[in-house]
């Protein structure tokens, strides 16, 4: 009797068992999902997830190159420029969000200082190497003043000549990147201020360093997680002005740091840039691994820099010249200046035909941001872009020689981050490891619930056929004569006699 009801015990548990691992299959990945939601809301309540957002503890760095001209004297004389990348020149990037404001509306609205520090024993080279590269001042002020009356030109190159500004400078890469000295920049600035993007010294990334982006407005993901970091307002605008269509002029998707989770392969990756003055959109490109992560590798496509021409909903972006080229002239107080990809990766090919020294490949200049699909946090980014001034000969202004049409590569930089160490090991723990452990947990409790009942059927089955095979016969007389059977005792056909006695295992009376 005891036997009987323990197999009915593990019965019952085995069957709760099977139930209990069932539900955890369809429950598991809600509870999952609603953790992740939880943690990922921008809240300082959650510890690690706003302090990432915050301060970007990530190693993070921009690594830049510069074209050096090798033959300025033939360029203009009407040649075919020839260049040597110089570099890297690696600058550890620090990023740090300041005067944040949370909103009623779910919103959360922040200042992004970034800074940067020379990195010696990462470079190749020093800030101190000395290159050659176009001077912005002049020749690209003189496609400014193309179309400007003759004399002002003639008076236009006259300043150039008193200043001594030539059409190439050779100069430090310390002050091409942060600014150096110029009589002419302090000129133009006391009588014709707004020309200059900015004011002081004059430098390619004299405006970037211990400065913001921005003032962004992004949601919370609060209210609903679908929204989380996509921009909502950036300097109080939810659009731009700067471009010809209202869709070129969208603000869309987030600030470029984080995305929303639950990500798909049909998913793209949109995000605002102030320093590219649009938004753009990566798409999906392949699955992969890091560290044991599994993540989306994300990519620009080919429509991304193409021209409205070649891809229609690009014609806000014009004027255009060749595919592959963004003009960025109407947010660089006109200047002509252009962004691509290095080495016009992805571009006209013709632009390669300009410039002698250019070797794309996507290895190199492509661009990329592998994301957690989960989470929409970035476990690695690369984002590489080139610098391109438009030059060509303007009569009038001498010293732009007989340069012929080109688009000049002058530098490219890639900023690339990634995540490692203790965030790396609690990322890995808390979103890999502890999931996997339910997912297996789930089943484990399914097999052990099923070997339970299993085991118990087996056990029961077993002891019958026992039974049988051990019971002794019994004679049943069906009539006169020899007509005699014999059947073996079950507890059906066993006399009244033996019921009442017990029995050994060997079917022997006790």
């Amino acid at each position: 009797m005891n036997k009987s009801k323990l197999a009915v015990g593990l019965l019952v548990v085995g069957s709760l068992t099977v139930v209990f691992g069932t539900v955890l299959v369809f429950v598991g990945p809600i509870i999952i999902d609603n953790q992740i939601v939880k943690n990922l809301v921008i809240d300082p309540k959650n510890e690690m997830s706003y302090t990432m957002w915050k301060d970007v503890p990530v190693p993070f760095f921009m690594t830049v190159y510069f074209f050096n001209v090798l033959n300025p004297t033939e360029v203009l004389a009407g040649e075919k420029p020839m260049v040597e990348q110089r570099g890297p020149y690696v600058y550890r990037k620090r990023i740090q969000k300041q005067n944040i404001t949370f909103h009623p509306n779910h919103t959360v609205s922040y200042l992004e200082y970034r800074s940067y520090f020379f990195e010696p024993s990462m470079s190749v080279g020093n800030e101190s190497d000395v290159v050659t590269i176009p001077n912005m001042l002049v020749l690209g002020a003189a496609v400014m003043m193309e179309n400007l009356p003759f004399a002002v030109r003639l008076m236009i190159s006259t300043t150039f000549k008193t200043f001594k500004e030539g059409p190439f400078l050779t100069k430090s890469v310390g002050k091409l990147m942060w600014g150096y000295d110029s009589k002419l920049v302090d000129f133009l600035n006391k009588w014709l201020p707004g020309m200059l993007p900015s004011t002081g010294k004059f430098g390619l990334f004299a405006e970037f360093n211990n400065s913001n982006t921005g003032l962004f407005t992004i949601h919370t993901g609060e209210d609903d997680i679908r929204l989380i970091h996509k921009v909502d307002s950036w300097n109080g605008m939810t659009k731009l002005t700067n471009w010809k269509t209202p869709q070129c002029n969208m603000i869309n998707g987030t600030a470029g740091q984080m995305w929303p989770p639950f990500m798909t392969k049909e998913s793209t990756l949109p995000f605002y840039s102030p320093d590219a003055c649009r938004s753009l959109e990566l798409v999906y490109q392949r699955e992969g691994i890091m560290e044991g992560i599994p993540l989306y590798r994300y990519v620009a496509p080919k429509t991304l820099f193409a021209n409205g021409s070649d891809y229609a909903p690009n014609e806000g972006f014009c004027p255009c010249r060749q595919s592959g080229l963004l003009n960025v002239s109407s947010c660089r107080s006109n200047s002509p200046v252009f962004i691509s990809h290095p080495h016009f990766y992805n571009a006209d090919p013709v632009l390669l035909d300009y410039v002698q020294g250019l070797q794309p490949t996507e290895d190199q200049h492509g661009l990329f941001i592998d994301i957690h699909p989960e989470t929409g946090v970035p476990l690695n980014v690369s984002i590489r872009l080139q610098l391109n001034l438009y030059m060509k000969k303007v009569s009038g202004i001498t010293e732009t020689g007989k340069i012929s049409e080109v688009m000049m590569p002058m530098m490219w930089f890639e900023e690339n981050g990634y995540i490692d160490g203790e965030i790396l090991t609690t990322f890995h723990t808390n979103l890999v490891l502890l999931p996997k452990v339910m997912v297996y947990m789930q089943y484990c409790f399914i097999v052990l619930g099923l070997a339970t009942i299993l085991g118990v059927v087996l056990l029961h089955y077993r002891k019958k056929a026992s039974l049988k095979k051990n019971l002794p016969t019994v004679i049943q007389n069906h009539g006169v004569g020899p007509h005699v059977k014999l059947f073996p005792i079950t507890p059906e056909n066993m006399p009244l006699s033996y019921q009442s006695e017990e029995w050994d295992g060997n079917m022997n009376i006790k």
